[in-house]
């Protein structure tokens, strides 16, 4: 894995090129900019490999009649649309920068006074920002890193999509059987997704018998649920009452969700075993892994999200990467409260929240620190972003010196020195 340090680009040489890209789906749109402060006109070339050719050589001819060394290309930072036209340029001479959207919109007035947004406009205030040396390196994720990227965004993916049919089949169950979920509770388990895949109205129920229930319920939830169950269940389907009209439309939209949620979990574990497979071939992840706490999909996770931490340099860079650095807002006498900023991988900061979970429970490597922020009046989920906070600095930390995590580490050092 190459290793190619994000870090602020500085002020625009004299000797080189400035182009800009507005970023759309069909047609992108381009503009360069001279040391001297002249630019071009605005164009626009489609996003194909004929529209990134004529771009390039366009780029090419301009970069010759001023005999400039180097070509400089900035974006906003997008979505999927950039992605082709960034692996292009990336087999070509040119540093790739990116410009924070938040900047270009608060920027964008400053031109020709007016909050006017045109394809021909943004490319310009993009370029403005990056004069002012506020644009940030392009790290293109490669190789291991780019498969642990994608099947992380494809794990969180699925995960979303079953949230959603799981809200839905809790809606259509308290249509036909109100009480079903007072009794099992928890629709997420195999035996209630089985109940509903085969035994989803009321009728079914009380026709199936206690009996048979118990069996079935004991079968499915290997021991855990029984007759108890089975009996409380029955009892609600005699008094249930659930709608008529409409049930068996109803009934087959159940089970085509539960159909759907079960595919997707079957995918969900297909993507957790190729996670786990790629994880093993980034070096550094027995780094990550050594921290009890963090198991393999989170490890594979904050790899994938973070683009290879061999890439950053300092731990500021990686705290701002993941939107967990701090701001304040404070005037005069006032003093505003400090957040986290969130200009940066959402999803980063999901996976580093619910690692946060984990290692904070009684016997985890950072309980007492948790407690310590509780104690002093911290809130329990500003607790949880602290810890995330400084979670990733101690994966940073390993990661940077190849090491592996020691518990009590200082009071270890401790008995070292006095021996």
């Amino acid at each position: 894995m190459r290793n190619s340090n994000t870090k602020k680009l500085k002020r625009i040489s004299e000797q080189t090129l400035l182009v800009t890209v507005d970023i759309g789906k069909v047609k992108h749109t381009g503009y360069y900019r001279f040391p001297d402060g002249t630019d071009g006109k605005a164009f626009e070339f489609c996003n194909s490999r004929k529209g990134f050719e004529e771009m390039w050589q366009r780029v090419c001819r301009a970069k010759k009649v001023r005999n400039l060394t180097e070509v400089v290309m900035g974006f906003e930072s997008t979505g999927p649309y950039a992605e082709p036209l960034l692996h292009f340029l990336k087999r070509h001479n040119v540093r790739l920068v990116q410009v924070n959207p938040f900047h270009t919109k608060r920027l964008k007035e400053l031109q020709g006074n007016s909050p006017n947004k045109t394809d021909q406009k943004d490319p310009k205030v993009i370029a403005d920002i990056i004069g002012l040396g506020h644009a940030l390196t392009v790290i293109i994720p490669e190789g291991t890193v780019a498969e642990l990227r994608r099947l992380t965004q494809a794990r969180e993916r699925s995960i979303q999509r079953m949230s959603i049919l799981m809200n839905q089949l809790q809606d259509l169950i308290f249509l036909i059987f109100p009480e079903f979920m007072t009794v099992m509770k928890d629709i997420t388990i195999k035996s209630t997704q089985h109940l509903l895949k085969n035994y989803p109205k009321p009728d079914d129920v009380v026709e199936t018998g206690v009996e048979l229930l118990t069996q079935i319920l004991k079968k499915v939830s290997r021991g855990r649920l029984g007759k108890e169950r089975a009996e409380a269940l029955y009892h609600a389907a005699e008094e249930s009452v659930g709608i008529v009209e409409g049930q068996e439309s109803i009934v087959f939209e159940i089970k085509e969700i539960v159909s759907v949620i079960e595919s997707i979990e079957t995918f969900i574990k297909e993507l957790e075993k190729h996670m786990s497979k790629h994880l093993k071939d980034v070096p550094y992840s027995r780094c990550i892994l050594s921290m009890k706490g963090i198991g393999e999909i989170t490890a594979a996770g904050l790899i994938g999200e973070m683009g290879d931490f061999k890439n950053y340099r300092t731990i500021s860079e990686v705290i701002k990467h993941a939107g967990l650095d701090l701001f304040e807002i404070s005037s005069g006498k006032h003093r505003g409260t400090r957040r986290i900023s969130k200009r940066g991988r959402p999803l980063l900061r999901k996976l580093l929240f619910f690692a946060s979970i984990n290692v904070v429970r009684k016997g985890g490597i950072l309980h007492k620190q948790y407690q310590h922020h509780l104690e002093k009046g911290m809130p329990k989920i500003k607790a949880l972003v602290a810890i995330s906070r400084k979670l990733l600095s101690i994966i940073f930390a390993l990661v940077r010196d190849h090491s592996v995590y020691i518990a009590q580490y200082s009071k270890t050092q401790r008995l070292k020195e006095a021996a």
